[in-house]
């Protein structure tokens, strides 16, 4: 009984305070493949994002992300389309009593983009996403975000009609961004 009753009490002080937040970001990122021409892509990157948590505490955030690719791994004419994502994310944020709030986040996503080969006309990747940054409190109902992503991407092989795999690569992936939540 006092097991069930610490945790009503724990779930309830978490969303008492909890809020919806959205927020929009921008920035760079460099992706290096583990192809044997040891591609890379550097280009540009969007975030739309859908949160819900406190800002000195946790968070679980969905967001949509928007990679710029300028590298030809999987098209055999032309490049590969940009990228689409969906990542889900726990944020860890502090409040250390300074003008900032750190925070670290881990999750995993997965996306899309279009190819041109003969063999296929999309691939679908999957991702593990590490992250780290700092909110800068503007007001109760806004703040600055500056952050750094890692992701592990780890993209869908690419076979022939006889089962052959023609292309199997992954991907590191390091961004920088900066961007700006309401909180409502």
């Amino acid at each position: 009984m006092k097991k069930i009753l610490l945790f009503s009490l724990l779930i309830t002080s978490l969303y008492s305070d909890a809020k919806v937040y959205m927020g929009v970001g921008a920035g760079y990122m460099n992706e290096t493949f583990s192809d044997t021409a040891s591609t890379t892509n550097t280009a540009e990157m969007g975030k739309l994002k859908i949160g819900y948590g406190v800002r000195e505490a946790y968070a679980i955030e969905f967001s949509f992300d928007y990679l710029k690719n300028d590298a030809n791994v999987f098209s055999t004419t032309g490049k590969d389309s940009d990228k689409f994502g969906m990542n889900v994310e726990l944020v860890k944020a502090f409040d250390w009593d300074i003008f900032i709030n750190p925070y670290f986040k881990a999750g995993f996503g997965a996306g899309y983009f279009d190819i041109n080969h003969a063999e296929a006309s999309s691939l679908n990747y999957g991702s593990f996403n590490l992250g780290l940054g700092f909110f800068v409190p503007v007001n109760e109902h806004l703040d600055i975000e500056v952050g750094y992503d890692y992701k592990y991407v780890s993209y869908e092989k690419l076979t022939d009609s006889n089962g052959n795999i023609l292309v199997d690569v992954d991907s590191h992936l390091n961004g920088a961004y900066v961007g700006l939540n309401v909180r409502f």
